[in-house]
């Protein structure tokens, strides 16, 4: 007989997202995923947006205090679950960004209660060991380091991909070092990676995503197969972001197709960049610095490949497996 979770819809193509529809995906046969809508994201408008999403969500987590189950929660609203729900509760933290509060100056003390809260919960899961040093100085000791997990399967099948068809797809000439820079989205470091780099010959600045920054250049805002075929003819992946990130899924997904990478080593960030020997970039040289690190390319990927390799879908399904067996 498979066990109820309950956790928020995966809706949406962020990290935290991919993460949680992967969490539903490796579970499937022994978990019957209950969802609660995420309100949130589909306000238009961002200011306030968290405050409204608690008040409309409310009253069906009132809802699920006597339902029978164990929650998977990544959502502030942790806060109107109950003592006795947040008992059989993991919470996942993927990552702690003020800078992303929509409901400032509020939004910053409904997280200090949260963090006060986390005790409670059955177990809570960070996706870098950044995260989980974060919280034990918040005086959460219930944590457990799942990290992102990879389709390998599909990583190897995009690895097989002729390069030279995917870079003639995105207009990249064979002497052009294709860079990669993320998603161009606010506080990712794009803007700045673009700076340092337009107009330098042999060069192209490429992203992705919903580009909420307005960037103007090589942008691509693509499904996934084409996102997959993009990764596969760029050369070097270039990753300056402000924002405390937890695990950059692109940064993953960009050492694990190939491209040595320049990762500024910022929270969750950082522990990638340790972990598969990223060097750090130099603003005041990153043009040398990419043409360099696009002329080891095939030497320095090797090694971040075979690290990342180890987080595959058994890697994931088992960890969180032991994990809900333990709570349920």
């Amino acid at each position: 007989m498979r066990r109820i979770v309950y956790s928020m819809e995966p809706v949406g193509r962020t990290g935290g997202r991919v993460y949680l529809r992967m969490l539903h995906e490796a579970t499937v046969d022994d978990v019957e995923w209950r969802t609660v809508p995420d309100h949130k994201r589909t306000y238009r408008a961002r200011r306030w947006r968290k405050l409204r999403h608690l008040a409309q969500l409310a009253p069906t987590v009132r809802a699920l205090h006597s339902a029978p189950g164990i929650f998977v929660w990544d959502d502030i609203s942790l806060l109107i679950f109950t003592p006795e729900m947040r008992a059989r509760t993991m919470f996942l933290l993927h990552h702690y960004e003020p800078l992303q509060h929509d409901s400032a100056p509020v939004e910053a003390m409904l997280w200090e209660r949260l963090f006060r809260v986390l005790p409670q919960c059955a177990a809570v899961v960070c996706v870098s060991p950044y995260w989980a040093d974060f919280l034990r100085a918040r005086g959460v000791r219930n944590i457990r380091v799942i990290y992102n997990a990879f389709d390998m399967a599909e990583v190897e099948r995009a690895r097989g991909f002729d390069r030279a068809e995917c870079r003639a797809e995105f207009g990249l000439a064979p002497e052009t070092i294709g860079v990669y820079a993320g998603k161009a989205v606010h506080w990712k470091g794009t803007e700045e990676v673009t700076a340092a780099l337009t107009g330098v010959p042999g060069l192209r600045v490429i992203t992705s995503g919903s580009n909420t920054i307005g960037l103007d250049g090589a942008h691509y805002d693509v499904e996934r197969e084409r996102y997959l075929r993009l990764l596969r003819a760029c050369d070097v992946g270039v990753f300056l972001p402000r924002m405390q990130e937890g695990w950059s899924r692109c940064a993953a997904e960009a050492l694990l197709l190939g491209l040595p990478c320049l990762i500024r080593p910022i929270a969750g960030l950082g522990d990638l960049a340790a972990l598969t020997g990223q060097p750090t970039p130099d603003l005041d040289r990153l043009p040398a610095q990419v043409r360099e690190h696009a002329a080891a390319r095939r030497t320095e990927a090797k090694t971040a490949y075979e690290t990342l390799a180890r987080f595959d879908l058994n890697y994931f399904g088992n960890a969180w497996g032991d994990l809900l067996a333990q709570v349920a």
